[in-house]
């Protein structure tokens, strides 16, 4: 496998508090991570990055090969580990309070890849030629949607867009959902921030995905396209590819 994470502060904020890391452990096998951080004033990065440490911590120490069982009951483990980590330093920090970050990360053996998620950061595979996302966004927005409420052409420009119904760090108890999907040699997946999916659509997704370029060149032409966008938010991209090649790119 190869994998890439790529981060950008965008054209607009002053700050990224996006994190991302994609970390191969002895057996090939690899952890990636995308989290996007709140709360301003320099509180959102260091959410963000204490999501990532504290999960790469904890893949460092592994030593055993993962199965899908294992795979889920270590994220979701690690996951409310990262939540409880942030509560509990925005609770000693008052000048941190309300601090939190979305958090998609995602354990890639050769034969499956299990996906744990809260928020608004998405994962997509891409397999047997088709583009699809694989969670589903933990916002006010998406869940009008998927009550009806909204069609999903109006949730594009809504103005609460952004108001999340999960996060790491907001709340003692955290939801995570975890899914597990098989794949094969030669299919992909992208995990991103609303940075990106908000300035493209899943059709441009699915053309770069699919094109022939490299992992570092796919991530670096989306960051490209959501600056030309407007690039208002942090755009982070982490794309990885199950190849027989080994090593990361990133």
């Amino acid at each position: 496998m190869q994998a890439v994470t790529l981060t950008d502060r965008g054209q607009v904020r002053t700050y990224n508090e996006d994190s991302t890391n994609a970390i191969q452990n002895n057996l090939g096998e690899y952890l990636v991570i995308v989290a996007d951080g709140m709360g301003g004033h320099r509180a959102g990065d260091i959410a963000s990055s204490m999501a990532v440490e504290c999960l790469q911590t904890n893949w460092q120490k592994e030593k055993a090969s993962f199965r899908p069982g294992r795979a889920e009951a270590w994220l979701l483990h690690t996951i409310k580990e990262a939540n409880e980590t942030i509560l509990s330093y925005s609770n000693d920090n008052p000048e941190y309070a309300g601090m939190g970050t979305t958090l998609v990360a995602a354990i890639c053996t050769e034969d499956f890849i299990t996906i744990g998620h809260v928020g608004d950061s998405r994962a997509y595979l891409i397999q047997d030629g088709e583009f699809n996302q694989k969670t589903s966004d933990h916002s006010l927005v998406n869940e009008l949607v998927k009550n009806g409420q909204l069609s999903a052409e109006e949730a594009e420009d809504h103005p609460r867009k952004h108001v999340l119904l999960r996060a790491l760090g907001t709340d003692d108890k955290v939801k995570v959902d975890i899914h597990t999907f098989e794949w094969t040699q030669n299919e992909a997946a992208l995990f991103c921030t609303d940075g990106l999916t908000n300035k493209l659509s899943d059709e441009t997704l699915k053309e770069i995905m699919s094109s022939g370029t490299s992992l570092q060149e796919k991530a670096t032409t989306l960051i490209t396209l959501a600056n030309e966008a407007g690039g208002e938010d942090n755009i982070t991209v982490a794309v990885i590819e199950n190849s027989m090649s080994s090593g990361s790119e990133s």
